[in-house]
């Protein structure tokens, strides 16, 4: 079984992920128009990219996409973060059984994980897999889509051009595909949004080019996203911005969050 490394990040028991998960819904239901909330959860995407830092700081704009992607009902979900604690040249995923959650476990979709180390050579170093910006979205994932499948991929020095062949063969698959990124990282609130408005420019516009001045520590999982929407023909949608300053009134060192979702 995969274990937990971070889970005071999003609150370490099942009662503390539930009252997150409440409390960003509350916000949405008491900010989002009725008939604008019908439209927009009604949306079944294909692809989604979220934040992985704590949940207090980013745990809402991940949840919105999340919310939208309960949606659908995919045969398993493929969640694929940068390495922040190994450095890796290439990608990896995990043979264990299972995932640990606080409020249950998911099963690892071994076989599909097996058929990526076949076909795309896909490593399989289990040291590497003690990752928050995968590991911050499992909890999430058992809420919405309970016991489902899941296949967690991390990356280090990859391709991106690479690596969207391999999201595009999940997507075709019937897989939800999760790309965790946060933005930029410890500018001042006006450096930041500049900065980040090239990411979400880079992801509403399917542009590349625009990615070279995001700053992101997932930018290659993003790059691929945006060649696989490309290819696939998945039309992107910003859900939520913001940063770190808007729970702690910070404006002096930032963090950036972005949500989207394909569909």
């Amino acid at each position: 079984m995969r274990r937990a490394v971070v889970k005071e990040w999003y609150g370490g028991s099942c009662e503390a992920v539930e009252q997150y998960i409440a409390h960003f819904n509350k916000i949405i239901d008491e900010n989002v128009e009725a008939d604008k909330a019908a439209e927009v959860f009604s949306l079944k995407p294909k692809a989604i990219i979220v934040p992985h830092a704590g949940w207090m700081y980013s745990g809402f704009t991940a949840n919105f996409a999340y919310r939208i992607a309960s949606n659908t009902k995919p045969k398993r979900v493929v969640v694929i973060g940068p390495s922040h604690r190994f450095p890796i040249n290439g990608i990896s995923t995990t043979l264990e059984e299972s995932y640990e959650t606080p409020c249950g476990l998911l099963p690892i979709d071994r076989e599909f994980a097996k058929s990526l180390i076949e076909n795309f050579g896909v490593q399989n170093l289990e040291e590497v897999h003690q990752e928050h910006s995968t590991e911050v979205q499992m909890p999430f994932i058992y809420h919405y889509f309970g016991p489902i499948p899941v296949v967690e991929l991390i990356y280090g020095n990859y391709s991106p051009e690479k690596l969207k062949d391999i999201i595009e063969y999940a997507i075709e698959d019937g897989s939800l595909v999760v790309i965790s990124t946060d933005l930029s990282h410890y500018y001042d609130i006006k450096t930041a949004n500049v900065l980040d408005y090239n990411c979400l420019e880079a992801v509403q516009n399917l542009d590349l080019q625009a990615l070279d001045k995001c700053e992101a520590c997932g930018k290659i999982g993003v790059s691929a996203m945006i060649i696989a929407a490309s290819e696939l023909g998945l039309t992107p949608f910003i859900v939520d911005y913001r940063t770190s300053a808007d729970v702690s009134g910070d404006e002096s060192q930032v963090v950036g969050y972005m949500s989207a979702i394909f569909i």
